[in-house]
C-alpha cells in the first residue's frame, strides 16, 4: 500500500504545484528586447495527452501518441500524417520508435508495438510505466518506476532478460532516462546514470548526476528526468529537485555537476544547456564545462517545461501554451508564439530547423524561425 501511494502521490506532485493557491503570480513580461521572426509552418491534431509523453526523432520523421491509444508518425517538414494507428487501450508511457518499430506502455500494462500503424505485438508488463520505451539494436528496452530494465525481441516480443535494481521507498512517476550510447545502454537508476551490456545486462559503469538531500523521502528524491540530452562522448540530464549535470559516457565518468532545484528536463546542444529551476529562473551553462553562461529571471512562476535550442533561440514552453523564445547568448526576448492555450505536453524537439511542439490538448505546432 505504501509504494502505491506514494507513486499516486507523486504523479500529482507537478500538478499540484503549479496549481496550489498560494503559488505566487508570474512576473510581467518583459519588451521583446532583441526581435526575431518565426512562423507556424503546420498544426496537426494528435488527441489529448494526460501521460509523459515522448516524441521519438528518426531523420525526418517524428513519431507521437495520444492518450487513448492513438500513434501517429508524421513527416517534420510538412506536418503530412505518414500513417496513423491506435492500440486499442489508454497510454501511460510512449513514444519509442527506430523509424520501423514503434513502441508505447498502455495504462493496463501492456508493452504494444507497431508497424505501419498496425499492432505487431504486445506483451504483459509486471510493473508500471512511466517512461517512453527504448527501440534499438532490433530490442525494446522498458524502464520501470520501481527501476527494472527489460529487454524484449522486436520482431516478436520474446522477452531477452530482465535486471531488478534495488530501489528507495519512493520513486518519481515522470519519465527517466533511458537511450542508447554506442553499444551501451545507458539508464536512470534514481540519481545515478548506469550503463548496461545491452546483450548480457551486466552493469558497465555507474556514476552519479545528483544526490538526494532533504528532511523526508519526498525532498529526498533526486531520480533522473528524461530525455538526457547528448553532445558528442557527454549525456547530460537533470536530477530532480537536486542537480543538473553531464557524465562522459564512453569512459563512465562524471564531467560536471551543478547543485539546483528543478523537476523539467534540460534542453540545450554542443554549447549550451538550458533549464528552468522551480521558481522558473531559467540557466544557461557551458556544456562542456558546467560553467553558468546567464541566467534569467524574466519568466518567474510562469509554469515553464523543458526547453529547445534552435538557431539563436532557446525556447521555453509556459502553463498557457505560449512560446518564448530568448536569446540563447544573453536571455533576452526575442518572440512570443501561441498554440491552444493548454501547456505542453512534451519536451519540444526540433527538425531539420523546426520546431515541434505538442500540448495537453491534443495539438501538434511547428515553428520555423527565419
Amino acid at each position: 500500500m505504501r509504494p502505491a501511494l506514494g507513486f499516486a502521490l507523486l504523479a500529482l506532485l507537478g500538478a499540484c504545484s503549479l496549481l496550489a493557491p498560494d503559488r505566487p503570480k508570474p512576473k510581467p513580461l518583459e519588451p521583446i528586447a532583441a526581435p526575431i521572426v518565426a512562423r507556424q509552418v503546420w498544426n496537426q491534431s494528435v488527441g489529448a495527452v494526460q501521460f509523459p509523453l515522448t516524441m521519438a526523432v528518426n531523420g525526418a520523421v517524428v513519431t507521437v501518441a495520444a492518450s487513448d491509444g492513438t500513434v501517429l508518425a508524421i513527416e517534420a517538414e510538412s506536418g503530412r500524417a505518414l500513417w496513423r494507428g491506435n492500440v486499442g487501450a489508454k497510454l501511460s508511457a510512449g513514444v519509442g520508435s527506430d523509424g520501423k518499430t514503434a513502441a508505447v506502455v498502455t495504462r493496463d500494462g501492456d508493452l504494444v508495438v507497431l508497424e505501419a500503424g498496425q499492432v505487431k505485438w504486445k506483451r504483459p508488463l509486471a510493473v508500471r510505466i512511466a517512461t517512453a520505451p527504448l527501440v534499438a539494436g532490433g530490442r525494446v528496452f522498458v524502464l520501470g518506476i520501481d527501476r527494472t530494465v527489460q529487454a524484449f525481441d522486436a520482431s516478436d516480443g520474446a522477452k531477452i532478460w530482465q535486471v531488478q535494481r534495488p530501489g528507495d521507498p519512493l520513486t518519481l512517476a515522470q519519465a527517466g532516462v533511458i537511450t542508447a550510447f554506442r553499444d551501451t545502454l545507458v539508464v536512470g537508476q534514481g540519481p545515478r546514470m548506469a550503463g548496461f551490456d545491452p546483450v548480457a545486462s551486466t552493469v558497465r559503469w555507474e556514476v552519479p548526476v545528483g544526490s538526494p538531500r532533504g528532511a523526508n523521502e519526498v525532498e529526498r528524491l533526486a531520480d533522473l528526468i528524461g530525455p538526457a540530452l547528448r553532445s558528442g562522448d557527454l549525456l547530460c540530464a537533470r536530477s530532480f529537485q537536486a542537480a543538473v549535470g553531464c557524465i562522459d559516457a564512453d569512459k563512465g565518468r562524471v564531467v560536471w555537476t551543478k547543485t539546483i532545484g528543478g523537476t523539467d528536463a534540460i534542453g540545450g546542444d554542443s554549447e549550451l544547456l538550458f533549464g528552468a529551476d522551480a521558481s522558473d529562473r531559467i540557466t544557461a551553462w557551458k556544456t562542456a564545462s558546467g560553467e553558468v553562461a546567464w541566467t534569467s529571471e524574466s519568466l518567474m512562476f510562469r509554469g515553464l517545461g523543458a526547453p529547445a535550442a534552435i538557431g539563436t533561440s532557446v525556447v521555453f514552453g509556459d502553463l498557457d501554451g505560449t512560446l518564448h523564445w530568448l536569446s540563447r547568448a544573453k536571455g533576452e526576448a526575442q518572440l512570443r508564439s501561441t498554440t491552444d492555450g493548454s501547456a505542453l505536453a512534451v519536451p519540444p524537439v526540433v527538425v531539420g530547423g523546426v520546431l515541434i511542439v505538442v500540448t495537453r490538448s491534443g495539438g501538434m505546432f511547428a515553428f520555423r524561425p527565419s
